[in-house]
Parts: structure tokens; C-alpha cells; sequence
């Protein structure tokens, strides 16, 4: 028989979090690595489990998660969505009303502005002179 499985997506910036939830005893794997050998800081690692620590399911899931794009800060805050996510979809009734709450289930809209032409960045322009 197959283990139950709960999944979700998570975005923060360019990073898109693929994550899956499945009953254990709270081990956390992200591409194919630990938490602690993924993510080297302190506050990156407990951005991630906080979902987890708010819902009360920290030593309930083994989360297994694959992460793309960005920095390691966008890929903490995509994996605490898709984590806060596939929860949703394990007990909805009881884990939905506090994360969101919390803030967790709302993808964070702030991107990376897009460079315009005759600026060197999105709005950084040239040192103006009058000669």
C-alpha cells in the first residue's frame, strides 16, 4: 500500500518550490540535501519550519522538496508557501484558518523590476551633468 501524500506549490521571486508532505517523523529534504546542509543560516531554517511549528505538525510530516531559481532567500520563502500549501491540503478545517492568519497561503507579489532602455538598471539613470 502506498503512503499518503500531500502536495503543494510555492513561489517567492523567481524561486518555485515543489513540495511534498508525507506522514513521518519530521525530516526535511530539500533537493535531495537536509535542511541544515541546504540552508546554511539560522533564520532561513526557521522561516521554513514555521508553518509546521504554527499548525503544530513538526514532528508529524517528512517533507521532501524541490526548489529552482533565486537566491536562497526566495527559495526559504517558496518552500514555507508550498509547505503552508500542501498542509492546506492535508487537514484543511483545522490548518487553514491559522496560516492564514499568519500570512502563509498569500504568494508575496514583489518581483525583480524590469530594466528600461536608456537607464543602466530599472531606474538607476546616468550621473547627470550640465556640461
Amino acid at each position: 500500500m502506498a503512503k499518503m501524500q500531500y502536495a503543494g506549490t510555492g513561489r517567492r521571486k523567481s524561486s518555485v518550490a515543489r513540495v511534498r508532505l508525507i506522514p513521518g517523523k519530521g525530516n526535511i529534504t530539500v533537493n535531495k540535501k537536509t535542511l541544515d546542509e541546504y540552508f546554511g543560516m539560522e533564520i532561513l531554517k526557521r522561516e521554513v519550519k514555521r508553518p509546521l511549528d504554527i499548525t503544530g505538525s513538526e514532528g508529524k510530516y517528512d517533507v521532501v522538496a524541490t526548489v529552482r531559481g533565486g537566491g536562497f532567500t526566495g527559495q526559504a520563502g517558496a518552500l514555507r508557501h508550498g509547505i503552508s500549501r500542501a498542509l492546506c491540503v492535508a487537514d484543511r478545517e483545522t490548518f487553514r484558518p491559522t496560516l492564514k492568519a499568519a500570512g502563509f497561503l498569500t504568494r508575496d507579489p514583489r518581483m525583480k523590476e524590469r530594466k528600461k532602455y536608456g537607464l543602466k538598471k530599472a531606474r538607476r539613470a546616468s550621473q547627470f551633468s550640465k556640461r
